[in-house]
């Protein structure tokens, strides 16, 4: 079984600050992980789907996912569905399961109505200058709270991941001199070139 409450300290450094929302994606990726009986991917065995979009509060949740999981955008095994959501999708693609998770609402509901966000964050304070006092014992809410308090952890269920191959085919630009991927590069007059500098005039 994997305990988020291990990963929180290695988090926090990686994260960079202390708020509510890594810890979440923390306890959601723990919560699927063991829901999967799958391990922690050191390469790409796992595959996340994380419906944060952009430009919204707790978008930090996915630090905790990708963390506990191993599930990075350097390996190419997280991607954001862009549906305005805290849920994740995480999928053990041996096995071909499934599994989602999201924080319930009213722990949502919580946070959002605590002074971390009301009297800081909404206003514009970044997280890293909210008191200890502040941020602390909603850290400590997220990590105590019984699993079935804070998150819906859905059926397990088939799925079916598409595994596009890795190209390690690449040029060198002959206008910038730049290594660049050879399915990114394109044709200018006679030279090949990289996707900027096809686009310059």
């Amino acid at each position: 079984m994997i305990n988020a409450k291990d990963w929180l300290i290695e988090g926090t450094k990686f994260h960079g600050h202390k708020c509510p929302a890594m810890p979440l994606g923390l306890r959601a990726g723990a919560a699927a992980m063991n829901a999967l009986g799958a391990g922690r991917a050191s390469d790409g065995q796992l595959l996340a789907l994380v419906e944060l979009g952009e430009h919204h509060c707790a978008t930090c949740f996915a630090d905790g996912v990708q963390l506990i999981t191993g599930c990075t955008f350097g390996k190419g095994n997280i991607v954001k569905t862009n549906k305005g959501k805290w849920g994740v999708t995480l999928v053990d693609k041996k096995t071909g399961r499934a599994v989602r998770v999201v924080p319930r609402a009213e722990a949502m509901k919580a946070s959002r109505e605590s002074e971390f966000m009301t009297k800081y964050r909404s206003k514009g304070v970044p997280a890293s200058q909210v008191p200890e006092e502040i941020s602390g014992p909603l850290i400590k809410n997220v990590m105590d709270a019984p699993e079935e308090k804070l998150l819906k952890i859905s059926e397990v269920f088939p799925y079916k991941a598409e595994e596009p191959a890795h190209s390690f085919n690449g040029f060198v630009c002959e206008e910038c001199g730049e290594m660049t991927v050879m399915e990114y590069g394109r044709v200018k007059g006679d030279k090949k070139v990289c996707m900027d500098c096809a686009a310059k005039k």
